[in-house]
């Protein structure tokens, strides 16, 4: 199969047109089946919706596999060439075309919809500019690497009204975080006066030493935008260590650490309650503490041969009137939300606490659940669920459960954490204004510049 195939004419079909269907939401208090769902519109390949993947590793891949009654991988784009002719093999039987360079990929005009499910520093180019192309996108977490990043994908989506969908599935998984925000809203708390993201600590490793690229993988347009650095691997017995595959969300060059990779899920939970429950001011100062494997000066890791990113923390960010969020790494992975009502604790293992106790003898009315999830359709669980939403609203152009804007918000104080430890101080913020107050070395890492060559195409 040769690569950069012309689009075959079966395949020169809009996004607009298609056929795809998906039931709404009906008032039931958890997931439900209706009796058209998108399994029902898509009985032939040729029914499904043509879709681009950007980055082909383990994440798209489970993707993918969540959506493959609806989707038809007919693109595939990935700087290693393993990885995107095993993606083919497996989500396309090998018959997609294959791009090294994702914007020969975008400018295919038979293709409405992109999977972007690359490394995080690799997340604002090809999202920008796939909006900018005319196209819909279900992006992974994080959005961002910056907070100026943010600021950039809310004013594209808003000027193109384009539909972007984030991957945080835990807002589509429904007896447990929907289920949690419903008792929210519904008041079974009472006003929230601390919410707590618990969501690990992070590996170090050994120093890890510069290695000859593997065979097949671009290693420039890897890094892209960040900077040019040496690649590196160390195999030990059934560890390995890299700056490259996965172990890239070790590293501030590309990743937030723990604070950005987890705390996009549950700091999102938290802000999710906050809002829901009229909350809806944002932080005003952060502070903690934190621990990293390497140095720090101004802000930067000192040494440059392994990870750096924090393996401890406990942060708490203030909100007027006097509401605390907690993000640390020393205790259940989950999320607690206390109010002057009660408290509950949600992970993707457990609802517990006296509130959902008293479900028993007061359960939540019948559409609590359809209500916070924006009534869109609830069709399965957790990330199935959150594909087939995203695809509800793609059709219908409705504002998707992860948007861009609650997704930026949460985002930036995950951000600001990591500022904060990295220059072990705490910081005030301007939540209007979105920038650090009477600081100018915080504030000059809310953004980062780009590698030659790399920028963001505006176009």
């Amino acid at each position: 199969m040769s690569e950069h195939k012309t689009p075959s004419p079966n395949r020169r079909r809009f996004l607009k047109t298609t056929s795809v269907a998906i039931g709404t939401a009906a008032t039931v208090p958890y997931f439900f089946s209706t009796p058209r769902t998108l399994a029902d519109d898509t009985k032939s390949k040729n029914d499904k919706m043509p879709i681009g993947v950007i980055g082909a590793g383990g994440m798209a891949g489970g993707n993918m596999r969540a959506a493959r009654n609806w989707l038809d991988v007919v693109a595939i784009c990935d700087v290693d060439v393993r990885r995107r002719e095993g993606f083919n093999q497996q989500h396309s039987c090998g018959k997609a075309d294959l791009y090294e360079n994702y914007q020969d990929l975008l400018a295919r005009d038979d293709i409405g919809l992109i999977h972007v499910a690359t490394p995080d520093h690799w997340h604002t180019k090809p999202l920008v500019e796939a909006m900018l192309a005319g196209k819909d996108v279900y992006c992974e977490k994080p959005l961002t690497l910056t907070i100026d990043e943010g600021k950039l994908i809310r004013k594209v989506q808003k000027e193109t009204g384009r539909i972007v969908q984030v991957g945080t599935q835990q807002r589509s998984t429904f007896p447990l975080f929907v289920k949690a925000m419903a008792l929210v809203a519904e008041g079974r708390l009472g006003k929230i006066t601390e919410v707590q993201a618990a969501i690990g600590g992070a590996p170090t490793s050994p120093a890890i030493p510069v290695a000859d690229v593997p065979e097949g993988l671009n290693w420039d347009r890897w890094l892209g935008p960040a900077p040019k650095v040496d690649y590196r691997f160390l195999a030990q017995q059934r560890n390995r260590h890299t700056n490259c595959h996965y172990e890239f969300r070790w590293w501030y060059e590309y990743s937030g650490g723990k604070l950005t990779d987890w705390g996009a899920h549950h700091v999102d939970i938290c802000n999710w309650a906050l809002k829901l429950n009229g909350q809806t001011e944002g932080p005003i100062s952060i502070g903690g503490t934190a621990q990293h494997p390497v140095e720090f000066k101004d802000g930067k890791a000192v040494q440059d041969d392994r990870y750096n990113t924090a393996t401890a923390f406990n942060f708490t960010v203030n909100y007027p009137g006097g509401t605390k969020m907690i993000i640390r790494n020393d205790t259940d992975n989950g999320v607690l939300i206390t109010g002057d009502k009660g408290r509950i604790f949600v992970s993707r293992g457990k609802l517990s606490g006296k509130p959902v106790e008293d479900l028993a003898d007061n359960p939540l009315p019948e559409d609590a659940i359809a209500k916070v999830y924006k009534n869109l359709p609830m069709e399965g669980n957790e990330r199935s669920a959150h594909w087939a939403s995203f695809l509800h609203c793609v059709r219908e152009r409705a504002e998707p459960i992860s948007d861009v804007h609650s997704h930026m918000e949460m985002l930036n104080v995950c951000h600001l954490a990591g500022i904060s430890a990295r220059l072990g101080r705490d910081l005030k913020w301007d939540n209007d204004k979105e920038e650090i107050v009477g600081d100018d070395q915080a504030n000059s890492m809310l953004s980062r510049p780009y590698r030659d060559g790399y920028e963001i195409n505006l176009g």
